[in-house]
């Protein structure tokens, strides 16, 4: 016979109860699985060379023999062509599953008592949840490429400049600026749609929710589609940075004759 939820989730979680969420008692036997690490012996700091000239400094004078019409054209083929490629990595059966850098791990405070659920034989539901965690990220990236597209379309020079003479991660963290809101607005409603399919994540809020008002579970994942939501755009976001720091360091990557042009132009 099946156990009932309620009591799944008291015996994943206490191993005690197979009736009551005892929270006390949980916070307990937490305590004795996550002891704080003693902290690291203090390191002189090292002196920082004096660099000849900064990279922005140099790109800026790599650009200057391109127009402004060239630089931005250039910067929104290679960007689009990185968001298209990120999301298509994504948006597909173990598109974070199956990759280790996005894969989307149980809940801090859930990966606990992974111990005491595998102790009881009930490893199996464990592994359920995170699959149907990742396979709702799956399910909701898609979403992200019409409102990247957008943000390209609105770019302005200053901001194609920005991009062209900062750092590896300039564009996607121009991405997070402009888009992270309205992503997260797009996922979640897919992401709560699909967690309604599974029974243990509702009985994972209740639980989370009681544990937050004790400070046994962090507020931020308090709800499961919260946490899921900002996973995959934390793994969207991972893949842009690699996206990005490909064509920088490769510019033949790039799409279109220019932008192969003014990427080899400001190779680090």
């Amino acid at each position: 016979m099946k156990l009932p939820h309620l009591t799944l989730i008291s015996l994943m979680l206490l191993g005690s109860s197979a009736h009551a969420l005892d929270l006390g008692s949980l916070k307990d036997k937490l305590g004795t699985l996550a002891q704080p690490a003693a902290p690291a012996a203090a390191q002189p700091a090292a002196a920082t060379p004096v660099a000849a000239s900064t990279p922005a400094a140099t790109n800026a004078s790599a650009l200057a023999s391109f127009s402004n019409k060239d630089q931005v054209g250039s910067l929104k083929q290679a960007l689009t062509q990185g968001a298209e490629t990120a999301v298509a990595s994504l948006a597909k059966k173990d598109g974070f599953l199956g990759n280790d850098k996005v894969k989307i791990p149980l809940p801090e405070s859930l990966q606990k008592a992974d111990g005491l659920l595998r102790k009881f034989g009930m490893g199996s539901y464990a592994d359920e949840l995170q699959t149907s965690m990742n396979r709702a990220a799956e399910a909701a990236v898609p979403e992200a490429k019409t409102l990247l597209v957008g943000a390209v379309k609105k770019m302005t020079v200053e901001d194609a400049k920005g991009i062209l003479t900062g750092g590896n991660d300039s564009a996607t963290q121009y991405f997070r600026k402009n888009t992270e809101a309205a992503l997260a607005g797009k996922f979640k409603p897919i992401v709560n749609k699909s967690m309604q399919k599974v029974k243990l994540a509702e009985k994972y809020d209740q639980f989370a929710g009681k544990g937050a008002q004790l400070g046994l579970v962090d507020e931020k994942d308090a709800k499961l589609d919260d946490y899921i939501t900002r996973k995959a755009m934390d793994g969207l976001f991972l893949m842009m940075a690699e996206q990005e720091k490909a064509i920088r360091a490769n510019p033949l990557q790039a799409t279109g004759s220019l932008a192969k042009k003014i990427f080899s132009a400001i190779k680090f």
